[in-house]
């Protein structure tokens, strides 16, 4: 298998969004509508109050060929959680799920600490009119911190296959402060957990399904899977867990599982890889995918540089 690249197709700045948001369209996620195909990201604007930064859910829609926009979300799809929930600071990234004639969005939503920079959990909305807009089931958590899993539950990614509901997320299992005059820093693996209704969930606690490349210090985040050919397969990012923000040799790579059953998953990135660019807009990181499928083929949203600063790509399987 490998990864043929189209190339960048939105940026954030092309257009204006909405909550004043003027860059990051992170973490794209797509869900097949009837005009085409519609991209959830979240996006950012500063808040005022202390000139940090606020996440949003916002939408690009596009004609099936994923190249001709037909427009843009003008206002975010769900508000930031209220005083001192999970989801106060931010949302990022969201899941979409069709299920029932209803649309599911899992949330990872942000909250702000004092120690260390943030908290993350999973949350759950459900959209009435074609995703177009989402409202929470409740004002907190369906995953959370638990006794194995002390901190930094997120990124969920939830496939229904059967009757049951699978979700694959992270789960921090540290956080260190690896200089003296350095903020601490975290590190997460990917876990799995599955449902009957999307809502009560039983987790595999604090099992690490995908085995390290870069040693116990490698964080690993964001998974998605597909099934192709009896298989399945999983794509996600890693990096390490220090200096990985501005130093491209310890920054995100795409990594890459496939599994027979579900449950015990074989590390195979070089099959497929994705190239990087020199001096294009992924040339130093390529992070946060998205693997779905469409009229019969099985593409790949990813961001570039800067976590998806300015935008993000589209990568088509050839097998």
């Amino acid at each position: 298998m490998k990864w043929q690249k189209h190339g960048k197709i939105f940026d954030p700045t092309w257009f204006e969004l909405s909550n004043n948001c003027v860059e990051y369209a992170q973490s794209p996620q797509a869900l097949v509508i009837d005009s085409g195909l519609r991209i959830y990201f979240s996006t950012r604007e500063v808040d005022k109050r202390n000139n940090k930064y606020l996440s949003h859910i916002a939408y690009v829609d596009y004609q099936r060929n994923m190249r001709d926009i037909i427009g843009v979300s003008k206002k975010t799809v769900i508000s930031l959680g209220g005083l001192g929930c999970f989801d106060e600071h931010g949302i990022f990234p969201m899941n979409i799920v069709r299920h029932n004639g209803e649309v599911f969005g899992y949330t990872c939503g942000w909250s702000r600490r004092v120690s260390v920079s943030v908290e993350t959990a999973i949350g759950l909305a459900i959209s009435r009119d074609d995703g177009i807009t989402f409202q929470r089931i409740g004002e907190g958590p369906v995953i959370s911190a638990s006794l194995n899993e002390p901190c930094l539950v997120g990124d969920g990614f939830v496939k229904i296959i059967g009757n049951v509901f699978h979700m694959w997320y992270i789960f921090g299992t540290k956080w260190e402060q690896f200089a003296p005059e350095s903020a601490p820093d975290r590190t997460y693996k990917i876990g799995h957990a599955t449902s009957r209704d999307g809502i009560n969930w039983i987790k595999e606690e604090a099992r690490q399904i995908i085995s390290d490349k870069l040693g116990p210090e490698e964080s690993q985040a964001l998974p998605t899977v597909i099934g192709i050919n009896d298989t399945y397969h999983m794509f996600f990012c890693y990096r390490q867990s220090v200096d990985f923000r501005k130093n491209p040799n310890r920054s995100y790579r795409i990594g890459h599982a496939w599994s027979d059953d579900l449950l015990n998953w074989v590390r195979d990135d070089d099959n497929p890889s994705l190239d990087y660019s020199l001096g294009d807009w992924d040339s130093d990181m390529q992070c946060y995918p998205h693997v779905f499928e469409l009229d019969g083929k099985v593409y790949l949203l990813y961001n570039g540089n800067e976590f998806g600063r300015y935008g993000f790509g589209l990568a088509e399987l050839v097998l």
